[in-house]
C-alpha cells in the first residue's frame, strides 16, 4: 500500500470513530427531534468548513465558478443527508435506520463511480463492500428490539434511510470530484458543507429550540457540530484527497460497528454473538480496503491512452 493510502483510509477510519459517537451522545439530549439534531450537527459544522476555508475558497472562486452544478449538488445533498438520516432512525428504529442508511452508501457511491466516472470499480471493493454489507446487517439484527411506531412508520424510516445512503454518496462524490479537477481540499469542502450548512440553517432556527432549553442539550449540540461534524469532516476531506469516494464509503461502514460498542459500553447495552459475529466481518472488511491494491489496469482507448478516470482504488 501506498503511504498516501494509507493516510487516507486512516483518515476516513478515524471520522468513522467520531461519527459512531454521534448515537450516544444524542441519547443525552432527549427532547431534541431528529431534525434539529441533525440541523445543528451539520448545519453549525459545515458552516465552521466554510469558515476555516476561506482563504482556499477565495483563491479556487474561479474554478468553483465553472463547476456550480457540481457544488450545488453537494451542497443539497450535504443538506438532505442529516434530516433524512436522523429520521429515518427514528422512525424505523436505530437498527433499521443505520443499517439502511450506512449499508446503501457504498452501493450508491459505487453505481456513481461505475456510471457517471467510467470507472472500472476493483474486485476487492466488490468483495469488501459486500462484506460490509452482511456485517452491518449481523450487527444490526442484534438490536432490532428498537420500537419502530408503526407499519408506515418503518416504511418511510425505510426510504428515508435509503435517501440518506443515496445523499451521503453524492455529496462524497462531488467532493472527490472537485478534488480530482484541481480543486483544493480546502476549497472544495469548503465550498460544499458551507453552502450545505447554509441551506440547513432555517431548518435549525425552526426546529433547534430544544437545544437551548438546558445546558446538556446545547452541550450535546456543540459536540454535534464540532467534533463528528467539523473535525470528522476536515479528517474526511483529507481521506477523500487520497482514495476513491466508493472507498471512502465502504471505510465508514465501521461507523455503526463503532457506535454499537459505545452502546455496550456507555449506555449498557448488550450484544449478542451474531452482533459480535458483525463485528468481525466489519473488521475484516477494513483489513482488506487497507491491503487491496492502490489501481487496477486502466481501461485504454483505441488509441493505446488510459482512459481518464479509469483508476480505481
Amino acid at each position: 500500500m501506498t503511504r498516501p493510502r494509507l493516510v487516507g483510509v486512516a483518515a476516513v477510519l478515524v471520522t468513522s470513530v467520531l461519527w459512531g459517537t454521534t448515537g450516544t451522545a444524542a441519547t443525552f439530549a432527549p427532547s431534541a427531534g431528529p431534525v434539529a439534531i441533525g440541523s445543528a450537527a451539520l448545519g453549525i459544522g459545515g458552516l465552521l468548513q466554510a469558515a476555516v476555508a476561506l482563504p482556499a475558497l477565495r483563491a479556487a472562486r474561479v474554478a468553483l465558478r465553472a463547476r456550480i452544478g457540481i457544488v450545488l449538488l453537494g451542497a443539497v445533498s450535504v443538506a438532505v443527508y442529516p434530516l433524512a438520516f436522523y429520521s429515518s432512525m427514528h422512525l424505523a428504529g436505530v437498527a433499521v435506520g443505520s443499517v439502511v442508511s450506512l449499508a446503501s452508501a457504498p452501493l450508491a457511491s459505487g453505481i456513481l463511480e461505475r456510471v457517471v466516472d467510467r470507472r472500472a470499480l476493483s474486485r476487492w471493493w466488490m468483495l469488501a463492500a459486500g462484506l460490509g454489507v452482511i456485517g452491518s446487517v449481523m450487527l444490526c439484527a442484534t438490536r432490532l428490539d428498537g420500537p419502530a411506531a408503526s407499519v408506515s412508520g418503518t416504511f418511510w424510516g425505510i426510504v428515508l434511510g435509503l435517501l440518506a445512503g443515496a445523499t451521503y454518496a453524492v455529496y462524497s462524490w462531488a467532493a472527490h470530484r472537485l478534488m480530482h479537477e484541481g480543486v483544493s481540499r480546502g476549497a472544495a469542502m469548503g465550498a460544499v458543507f458551507g453552502m450545505g450548512g447554509l441551506l440547513l440553517v432555517p431548518v435549525l432556527v425552526i426546529t433547534g429550540a430544544p437545544l437551548l432549553a438546558s445546558s446538556q442539550a446545547f452541550a450535546v449540540a456543540g459536540y454535534m457540530a464540532l467534533v463528528p461534524m467539523f473535525l470528522g469532516y476536515v479528517l474526511f476531506g483529507i481521506g477523500l484527497a487520497r482514495v476513491p469516494a466508493s472507498t471512502a464509503t465502504t471505510i465508514t461502514i465501521a461507523e455503526p460497528a463503532v457506535a454499537t460498542l459505545l452502546a455496550v459500553l456507555v449506555i449498557g447495552e448488550r450484544l449478542t454473538p451474531l452482533g459480535w459475529a458483525g463485528l468481525a466481518v466489519i473488521g475484516l472488511v477494513l483489513v482488506l480496503l487497507a491491503a487491496a491494491p492502490a489501481t487496477t489496469l486502466p481501461r485504454q482507448n483505441r488509441s493505446g491512452l488510459p482512459l481518464r478516470g479509469s483508476m480505481t482504488g
